[in-house]
């Protein structure tokens, strides 16, 4: 890290039933141990060896006692932390590599304007070489278009690889469910400006892909928020 003080960092991993994957996720992360000072995995109430593999994997483990949904995962991380840089990563990505972290963190050592560093990739759909992203490319992407100049310019709006200052996400209460991601992002770009947001080039990202009829929660949980944030006022749910 840069500077006279080298900024402490948290990585904070939300979980549920991650059992298969969360230990190369963490793998990667402790290839580059010497940036890291806390390195969190949140078992969201896992039904699998979520927990026991993070640990063998060398994270410290915050066991959930009911499931909270991702945003309340990541309040959990980040009150078990005190870092003054926070990593978030998604626990169900099959290629994480050791650059993930050093990518994330470079524009906020290097940039004291940046506030937020999102991951973007190239997603592949089952055999296909991309196509992947589709509630990214569908819903979140067209609605900052929309609604929030400059936001459309996000490439990965709904990245779970994302790093911010401890001192922004004292200022934003973090939605819940699959609003949480969009919600970070306005949150942000409302508190610092559109130009305190970076992005970082990840490569190739290759996770399972949900089937269809899950996708519909997702998309109608980022319209909403993103709508209400706007000020539409929708009815009760």
């Amino acid at each position: 890290m840069l500077g006279e003080h080298r900024q402490s960092v948290a990585v904070i991993i939300p979980a549920k039933n991650e059992a298969a994957t969360i230990g190369s996720v963490l793998d990667a992360v402790r290839q580059r141990s010497h940036l890291v000072d806390e390195l969190v995995v949140v078992n969201d109430h896992s039904a699998d060896d979520t927990a026991t593999v993070a640990e063998h994997h060398g994270a410290r483990v915050v066991n959930l006692d009911s499931a909270t949904g991702k945003g309340g995962a990541l309040l959990a991380g980040l009150a078990e932390t005190t870092s003054e840089l926070v990593v978030f990563l998604d626990a169900d990505v099959l290629n994480t590599t050791p650059d993930y972290v050093p990518f994330l963190l470079a524009p906020l050592v290097l940039r004291e304007e940046i506030q937020m560093v999102k991951g973007y990739y190239v997603r592949p759909l089952h055999d296909m070489p991309s196509g992947g992203g589709r509630v990214n490319e569908l819903t979140a992407r067209p609605i900052l278009s929309l609604l929030y100049p400059g936001l459309g310019e996000i490439r990965q709006p709904l990245a779970g690889e994302t790093a911010l200052r401890r001192s922004v996400l004292n200022e934003i209460a973090l939605a819940s469910a699959y609003g949480i991601e969009i919600a970070l992002l306005l949150d942000t770009a409302t508190q610092s400006g559109v130009n305190a947001i970076a992005q970082v080039d990840l490569g190739v990202r290759r996770h399972r892909n949900r089937p269809l009829e899950e996708l519909s929660p997702m998309a109608t949980d980022i319209l909403r928020l993103a709508l209400t944030r706007f000020g539409v006022h929708l009815p009760a749910h």
